[in-house]
């Protein structure tokens, strides 16, 4: 009975996973409706960052980062936290959640073309290219009528910032992957979320683009202490609970249900639009990701092959 319980706690994780991080999107647009979307992002990531580090420094005794370690977790916390993390809440607040879900499945895209402009690691295979069209494709079919029948300054930037916010996760999983830190990942991110809050508050402060935290009310609070218990702790340590005891095929599956997760969640909680021409986009969006996917583990297993031989 114990090792039957054992092999479904990763099931488990998976499936908290892909229902918690979806639900994140609802939350983050309901709380950036008052509070601007850099400052939630700091509030999250401060109170989150503290209860990794209270557990590492205060029960834990581990010791403090060295030189290196302070280097490149700043880099990261810049990329991970500011501009992806913290610049994804802020693009929320200029668009739907779907859409804003769907962006952020767009990950996998992003690194391969990353990973083939900047490090020439491959060429695109044909199934590689039609996934990434399918990918992008998709998300304007979603919200064509918004995008292209009327001019929509605010829903034009909220997709820049959007944007920019994936391709910057993107960039910092490609490094992070090529110069991993030798530090715990959980104490590591700790840090990072503190030194990533601490950028946020600077550049909240500094441009005034804030509200006093006794201006924030109860139902806001709320919806702060779900992104940073749930969106912040619970689910990424599920997450990575699932990448070191599933098969990758079956842990990415959080990529196709979070968006999907999102997009009901919004229309039920948010009265958020759902018709017929958001769901085939989200399938045309998921198809793409899927075959980007596909694609670069079957090249994986071809250079295996090859190197057997």
């Amino acid at each position: 009975m114990k090792n039957k319980s054992s092999s479904r706690l990763p099931y488990l994780a998976l499936t908290a996973t892909c229902i918690l991080w979806g639900t994140t999107w609802v939350a983050s647009k309901a709380a950036v409706k008052e509070i601007p979307g850099l400052q939630l992002a700091a509030l999250r990531q401060l109170l989150a960052g503290s209860c990794f580090l209270i557990y590492f420094i205060g029960i834990k005794k581990m010791p403090l980062p060295g030189k290196r370690q302070w280097m490149q977790m700043s880099l990261m916390a810049l990329l991970m936290f500011v501009f992806a993390n913290a610049f994804s809440t802020w693009g929320l607040r200029y668009i739907p959640t779907g859409l804003g879900s769907l962006i952020g499945a767009l990950y996998p895209l992003c690194v391969m073309i990353i990973e083939w402009v900047f490090y020439k690691k491959r060429t695109l295979s044909p199934l590689t290219f039609l996934g990434m069209l399918l990918g992008l494709a998709g998300v304007v079919f979603v919200f064509y009528n918004n995008m292209f029948a009327t001019f929509d300054a605010r829903l034009i930037f909220g997709l820049a910032v959007s944007l920019f916010a994936i391709l910057a996760w993107s960039f910092g999983s490609v490094i992070l992957a090529r110069h991993p830190i030798d530090i715990n990942p959980y104490y590591g991110m700790g840090w990072q979320m503190i030194i990533g809050s601490g950028m946020l508050w600077i550049i909240c402060l500094s441009t005034k683009n804030y509200i006093p935290l006794s201006a924030i009310s109860i139902h806001a609070w709320l919806e702060v202490c779900y992104l940073f218990i749930v969106g912040s702790i619970v689910t990424f340590i599920a997450f990575i609970f699932t990448l070191s005891t599933l098969p990758p095929e079956v842990s990415s599956l959080y990529a196709y249900v979070n968006p999907i997760v999102a997009i009901i969640t919004a229309s039920i909680l948010l009265g958020e639009q759902l018709t017929s021409s958001i769901l085939i986009g989200t399938v045309i969006t998921l198809v793409g990701v899927y075959l980007v996917n596909h694609s670069t583990k079957h090249d994986k297993e071809k250079i295996i092959a090859e190197a057997e031989i």
